[in-house]
């Protein structure tokens, strides 16, 4: 996606992949070896932005970066403040004509702080010019590593939010002929309960931490904790 602007720098939304430095795009890594400034995006909670590091092998020498924090929260008004301070902040470096790539971990429009940071800065800049770099996502890295069909001939995929309610998990995963369940950090009980009810569960892998310290693919959902990494998802497929 781009917008054509005159008076400000370009903004990047960079998706660097799910872990390994490797699997970020070659388009990405031109950008980033020439971009003003490298926004990492954090949760107030930690130190570190973890796609900063992902990418830290292919900036540039010197490049100047700048955190953004977002608070893991459900209160919208925290949210809002957050991102309104995140988009004054790029808004500010995007005015100075400087060039800004933001970081996401996988993909830039695929469940991401990105999109928030979008909307907002729609509402205060109107021209702008904004490029997307699609990212490889959690869940094709997922099926590379664990050498699983996603889909094939006329099948459906489906992405489904495992933070979603039980009723609506169940209704997505019952339609569909292979899923993916992202988010499957908060909500496992339930989501292990919609499995078995559907018969799906023995066809299901769950792989946590690909690409980091501690990743791990466990076959039988029996054996998943109650409180996965954040960085959980499972397969799913018929058969």
């Amino acid at each position: 996606m781009t917008r054509l602007g005159t008076q400000y720098g370009t903004l990047y939304g960079i998706g660097v992949g799910p872990g390994d430095p490797d699997l970020i795009t070659l388009k990405a890594v031109k950008i980033l070896q020439k971009v003003d400034v490298v926004l990492a995006a954090a949760s107030t909670k930690n130190e570190a932005s973890l796609a900063l590091s992902i990418a830290a092998p292919h900036l540039r020498q010197g490049a100047e970066a700048l955190r953004l924090d977002f608070p893991m929260t459900r209160d919208q008004a925290v949210l809002n403040a957050a991102w309104r301070a995140n988009a004054d902040a790029v808004s500010a470096i995007l005015a100075q004509g400087k060039s800004a790539a933001f970081l996401t971990l996988g993909d830039p429009l695929t469940y991401s702080t990105f999109g928030y940071l979008l909307r907002t800065l729609n509402g205060l800049l109107a021209e702008i010019a904004v490029e997307v770099v699609p990212g490889i996502t959690s869940y094709q890295a997922a099926a590379a590593h664990t050498g699983r069909v996603l889909v094939e001939s006329g099948e459906s995929l489906a992405v489904v939010s495992g933070v979603a309610p039980e009723a609506e998990l169940e209704a997505v995963l019952g339609a569909a002929q292979a899923a993916v369940i992202l988010k499957a950090y908060k909500n496992m009980p339930a989501i292990r309960r919609v499995l078995d009810r559907l018969g799906l569960a023995k066809s299901s892998v769950f792989v946590t931490r690909l690409g980091h310290e501690g990743q791990q693919v466990i076959q039988s959902l029996d054996d998943v904790p109650e409180k996965p990494s954040y960085f959980s998802l499972i397969l799913v497929r018929r058969g």
